[in-house]
């Protein structure tokens, strides 16, 4: 049996594994299309659903990765500089548009971050790549400027209990708080993503009315941001719940300046993003291995893993422009030194098919 690091074995199995999987989901479209509302639009995405990029090939969806920061934020071992300045360079060689890289928070409310300055100095910055990096106030902003910092992100939440508990005010009073972020970032022509998060359901209120969602929405587009990112924080949404939240939203925002950010609490993470491209969103973010447990639900699955979203967009026959290989060996890099096992379903489903190829060798 041959004995090789992480990254070999990855780069080992690559030519032997063209995934005969995605295959046969496509070869199962015509079938499936006739159950689903949402597959026949898929027939014509694959011709005409695409995000223009001047410097580079077009893509059908664009994946934000959010593992550098949210994945790893909560994670409860601290992570050294280098090992985040490497994933982060390692996901820059995988075709992703987007990477969020860090938070400028204070290190009292979150150690993981206390090295933001470090990591965003430290990392490749490559030409056709975003690295956006949320910002909780101006003095954070203000940080994020002396480092370089070209796009930045604010966070909001629909739900009065859950704003009141993380920032001890009302909604309507964060809004006002992060304008001024957002004020700044407009006279310094940096780029503003926003934020909502508890969309669906809330560990304190339970269902969030779609309505309050909407204000929230309509105040990040106010404020300037060019995309809002709709977030299930509690990975409660279904389909059903998320889309009807999406019906609502989409009546008062486009949807090229909309995003979704799922989380797997509930095992419903791709079926909701699925319902998010029926709603015609182009955007999604996901974390590598599905870094970042969800902290209201202990030991439950946290973010959607951008290996499985990769996974099922390819199978659909949707581009991404991202190395699925190159993902899978980049998750396996943080999984491994983490200690910890990967939440995403297709990184060990692969890992485990090349174990069996290696013995075999």
């Amino acid at each position: 049996m041959v004995s090789l690091s992480s990254i070999d074995r990855f780069a080992v199995a690559k030519s032997r594994i063209d995934f005969k999987a995605t295959g046969a989901v496509i070869k199962m479209l015509p079938s499936l299309r006739k159950t689903s509302k949402i597959f026949p639009k898929f027939h014509s995405l694959t011709r005409t659903f695409s995000v223009k990029d001047e410097w580079l090939n077009k893509i059908d969806i664009k994946i934000v990765e959010v593992g550098p920061r949210d994945g790893l934020q909560n994670e409860p071992k601290l992570v050294p500089t280098h090992v985040k300045v490497d994933l982060i360079n390692m996901l820059s060689e995988t075709g992703l548009r987007a990477i969020e890289a860090t938070s400028f928070v204070s290190p009292k409310w979150v150690p993981q971050m206390g090295d933001n300055s470090d990591v965003f100095t430290k990392i490749e910055k490559h030409p056709g790549i975003s690295y956006p990096c949320l910002v909780p106030n101006l003095k954070g902003f203000e940080q994020a400027m002396r480092v370089g910092v070209k796009e930045i992100a604010v966070f909001g939440a629909a739900s009065e209990s859950f704003t009141r508990k993380n920032v001890n005010c009302s909604v309507e009073e964060s809004i006002q708080r992060f304008s001024e972020v957002t004020e700044a970032a407009k006279k310094a022509n940096i780029k503003v993503r926003g934020y909502v998060s508890t969309v669906v359901g809330c560990p304190y209120e339970g269902r969030i009315k779609p309505t309050a969602v909407c204000k929230v929405v309509e105040a990040l587009q106010d404020l300037g941001c060019y995309e809002i990112s709709l977030g299930d924080t509690i990975g409660v949404g279904t389909p059903g719940t998320f889309g009807e939240m999406l019906d609502a939203v989409t009546k008062i925002c486009s949807t090229k300046k909309l995003a979704v950010h799922c989380h797997d609490t509930y095992g419903q993470a791709l079926a909701n993003i699925l319902e998010s491209l029926d709603h015609d969103i182009k955007v999604v973010d996901a974390s590598v291995s599905g870094l970042g447990g969800c902290p209201y639900a202990k030991g439950a699955s946290g973010n959607a893993a951008t290996e499985d979203v990769v996974y099922m967009l390819h199978g659909l026959g949707l581009k991404t422009g991202v190395d699925l290989n190159k993902l899978i060996n980049t998750g396996g890099f943080i999984c491994d030194f983490l200690d910890r096992r990967s939440e995403s379903k297709v990184n060990l489903a692969m890992r485990s098919t090349l174990d069996i190829e290696l013995t075999i060798l």
